[in-house]
């Protein structure tokens, strides 16, 4: 429908500057329009709820509809569970070593040094009795390994000892302070997967078209509904082909909307580089007298939004830039 208009919009562009008998009077026609904005899902998840209904002004970040974010809020709990975690970690490294760890450490040492002794005593009786050959091998060989196993647990236990005394390593509490920022960013993230299952509007604007109903489970991708943006539509005019190299950005114009008495103060906005509808090139002159090239006139000064689609004139006021 919006094609076939613009087409019909074009051709009587055509026929009003053919009409003229190649006068150029600086009119053009046209129509009230706004930027089309399609509001795409990002999940597929249902609608569970549509804030909005259609041709309603909103302003730039009302929520429109919402998705179901329960399996997105799931992840969110877990990834914050998992930055509590890191942070706990981190806290106890920058603490140290309790004094109560410090001291099970000191107990454990003492204990090994004491089994030490032990273990030294029972080596010389088995070696004394194994010189008088009322012992085997055998005995002295294991006397000999448990003295060897009570050493190695003493030099184990103090350096347990020396490791809690000296603390947190800095490479520790690298990784500690990485872990932290790593989970946090998972979190971030998370929340950011949550918000994306409202859908906002992203500028000021009127919601035109709902494409989903409540209930629906849009794929992600699809448009779930089309704003018509900006607090003002614009003018959407066809520029004959002998007016072009004088329509450009900034040029002052009047624009004279149909149900108006006075016409509306306005200025380009934008000209297309390319003709509309008609090939530009391998053309005759008599042919390229039918190119139009789309041009976008804002309005300026308009208190109340006028609505799309209403035809429009719009003269250009050249050498007024």
């Amino acid at each position: 429908m919006q094609a076939n208009r613009s087409v019909l919009l074009a051709a009587l562009a055509f026929t009003i500057a053919g009409c003229n008998g190649g006068e150029d009077p600086g009119r053009v026609v046209g129509e009230l329009a706004s930027d089309r904005i399609e509001l795409t899902a990002e999940v597929a998840e249902p609608i569970t709820e549509i804030a909005v209904d259609e041709g309603v002004e909103v302003s730039a970040g009302t929520p429109l509809v919402y998705q179901d974010a329960e399996r997105a809020r799931a992840r969110l709990s877990e990834a914050e569970a998992a930055l509590a975690q890191a942070t706990a970690r981190l806290d106890e490294l920058v603490r140290g070593p309790r004094r109560e760890q410090i001291d099970a450490a000191r107990a454990n040492l003492d204990g090994a040094e004491r089994d030490l002794v032990f273990r030294q005593a029972e080596f010389e009786r088995a070696r004394e009795v194994h010189a008088r050959e009322l012992a085997s091998p055998e005995s002295l060989d294991r006397a000999r390994a448990l003295l060897d196993s009570a050493e190695a647990n003493v030099d184990l236990r103090h350096a347990q000892l020396q490791e809690m005394l000296a603390g947190t390593t800095v490479e520790e509490l690298a990784q500690a302070e990485n872990a932290v920022r790593q989970a946090a960013a998972r979190r971030d993230s998370t929340l950011v997967d949550v918000d994306r299952h409202t859908i906002r509007a992203p500028t000021d604007g009127i919601t035109d078209v709902r494409l989903f109903e409540l209930g629906e489970r849009p794929n992600p991708g699809q448009p779930i509904m089309v704003m018509l943006g900006g607090r003002q539509p614009f003018a959407r005019v066809y520029v004959p082909e002998s007016m072009r190299v004088r329509v450009s950005t900034g040029l002052a114009a009047r624009v004279y909307v149909d149900g108006l008495d006075e016409a509306i103060d306005g200025r380009v906005r934008w000209v297309a580089a390319e003709a509309a509808f008609t090939p530009y090139f391998a053309l005759t002159e008599r042919d390229r007298s039918r190119l139009s090239f789309v041009a976008k006139v804002d309005l300026v000064g308009v208190e109340e939004r006028l609505p799309d689609g209403v035809p429009v004139e719009v003269e250009f006021l050249f050498g007024s830039q």
